[in-house]
């Protein structure tokens, strides 16, 4: 990993590529997104601020345990401006997303489970699907095929 001079305090797209690990287009995306920010030189070209690498460790670290972006930038403007998340920071996040998580590996443990009654339904008949329609929502209404979004009556016989 190339070292950066402690007397450099801004750094190109490319260095904070190859200090981070994140493509060039990521940090674009980023930047796009309100996560990250960086200043225009005279020649046009981006400038990232030394804190941008912890901005961005954090984000990555924040997305690899499934928390969406439009989160992780909420959180990001919670912070004072250019001050970069520390470990109290990610204490305190972390215990908020601890129960959104759970919450998503409950769902996803339901998932899993119901796969082999999926496979077996063929989604032929979406009538008891545990997928497509939770706890029969739309049994008592509806038959046959039918997306959950979806409020067409079945037609008279």
């Amino acid at each position: 990993m190339p070292q950066i001079p402690e007397k450099i305090h801004e750094l190109t797209v490319g260095q904070v590529s190859a200090r981070s690990g994140a493509a060039v287009s990521a940090l674009h995306f980023y930047e796009s997104k309100g996560l990250i920010s960086s200043r225009r030189t005279s020649g046009n070209q981006r400038r990232y601020g030394r804190d941008t690498l912890r901005r961005v460790a954090f984000i990555r670290a924040a997305q690899r345990v499934g928390i969406p972006l439009a989160t992780i930038r909420d959180a990001l403007a919670e912070l004072p401006e250019e001050r970069t998340p520390n470990r109290d920071d990610w204490a305190r996040l972390s215990e908020v997303w601890r129960s959104e998580l759970d919450e998503r590996i409950k769902q996803l443990g339901r998932l899993r489970d119901h796969l082999t009654d999926c496979i077996g339904c063929g989604c032929l008949s979406l009538e008891t699907c545990v997928l497509s329609n939770p706890d029969d929502v739309f049994g008592e209404r509806l038959t046959g095929s039918r997306l959950m979004g979806e409020r067409r009556e079945r037609p008279a016989s």
